[in-house]
């Protein structure tokens, strides 16, 4: 491994966590990024860890993933504040989703009984309950679900570790500097097009977020079905002590939508988010930042007098199926690893200690090889003989 010459396309916390693993493993890593390392999906994220509050039926192997990376997050925690002497922000208190009017006990209640049918660490909670845990919630609720063990941390200072780890491993960084084509010869990658020439490598790995299906050079039935779904965001400042501990998230059967609001240690209070499939349009609207502002107020109405500190648009790499690209390619030396939607910061550390290992070792383990891009011509040739 110590001559083989890894290059990765994509900088967010994905590409900086698998470049991280493998520069310590002894490789020669190279990463290269459109814009700023961890400036994007990874930048605009809420820092949210939480598998048990996004369960959904159909999504069964990505809750199991979830819930692996989720076992994982204290040893990584460990090994990267250990190794770059930076705190991340892991915040272990846990989340409550509530709701305010009846049809949304309603509807919560449904997601409880899912919870609870694929065995998962919940709790019911009158709205009394909640109250005595986050004393700010509106006096409306109506109960709530406690999900003790989806945690959170500051996915900025995570991007920051990450770069910093990264480089201080001697992994090479080429910021602000395009892809342009993925180099495919005699049906192997061999490297990389960018504005300064051809950089050849052993092995190429796209992480490169929702920009993943932009890249040229890649047969068309192997364009990652990875598109952009922006989301709206905005921090609060917290005054005169912490007005929560735990994130909240609200389900809403009606108008407003549902939001989330995450509490950080240096006393912002990030509110999220909206989710809209608008290619990659970026810009923030009234009616975003209104809908979002409403419903938070409405969970927690002390935060009306709060200073607005910041608003931001982060683009999502959503997946055909929600769920990430992960392992090997049709192509030989090509590795993906993209798609993440709603989990990326979620998924880092398993992402990175599995692709990793897979470059390691040439093996995929049981842990990612649901997640191959072959489960999508798999899935059209279902379709077909079904048809």
């Amino acid at each position: 491994m110590q001559n083989e010459k890894v290059l990765i396309i994509g900088g967010g916390v994905i590409g900086l966590g698998i470049g991280w693993q493998l520069a310590k493993a002894g490789a020669d890593v190279t990463i290269y990024d459109r814009g700023q390392a961890g400036r994007g999906a990874s930048w605009a994220a809420a820092g949210m860890l939480g598998p048990i509050a996004e369960a959904h039926i159909d999504e069964l192997d990505l809750l199991k993933l979830s819930n692996q990376s989720l076992e994982r997050y204290p040893e990584w925690v460990d090994e990267l504040e250990a190794e770059t002497e930076m705190p991340i922000g892991y915040r272990a208190e846990g989340t409550l989703i509530i709701g305010i009017e009846p049809d949304d006990a309603i509807q919560l209640r449904h997601a409880y009984d899912l919870q609870q049918n694929l065995g998962l660490n919940v709790e019911w909670l009158s709205g009394e309950e909640a109250r005595e845990i986050e004393g700010a919630l509106s006096p409306y609720v109506t109960a709530a679900v406690r999900c003790e063990t989806d945690h959170q941390v500051d996915n900025r200072l995570m991007a920051q570790a990450l770069q910093h780890a990264y480089q201080r491993r001697g992994g090479v960084l080429h910021q602000n500097s395009t892809v342009e084509k993925i180099v495919i010869e005699n049906g192997s990658a061999t490297g990389v097009q960018t504005e300064d020439g051809f950089q050849g490598a052993d092995v190429c790995i796209l992480a490169a977020g929702c920009w993943s299906g932009q890249i040229s050079g890649l047969p068309e039935t192997l364009i990652p079905p990875v598109r952009p779904v922006k989301g709206q965001m905005l921090a609060l400042r917290m005054r005169g002590g912490t007005i929560l501990k735990n994130v909240i998230r609200t389900v809403k059967a009606r108008y407003p939508m549902p939001v989330y609001l995450v509490p950080r240690s240096d006393g912002r209070l990030i509110v999220g988010a909206t989710t809209e499939e608008l290619g990659f349009d970026t810009d923030l609207t009234v009616g975003g930042v209104y809908e979002l502002l409403h419903g938070a107020c409405e969970a927690v109405p002390g935060i009306y007098e709060l200073p607005l500190i910041e608003t931001w648009t982060g683009l999502r790499p959503g997946s055909s199926d929600n769920a990430p690209i992960l392992g090997k390619t049709p192509v030989n030396n090509l590795i993906y690893a993209t798609g993440h939607y709603r989990n990326g910061i979620l998924l880092t550390p398993i992402t990175a200690y599995e692709i990793s290992k897979l470059i390691l070792t040439g093996e995929t383990s049981e842990t990612i090889a649901p997640f191959n891009l072959d489960r999508f011509s798999k899935a059209s040739d279902l379709h077909t003989a079904d048809a």
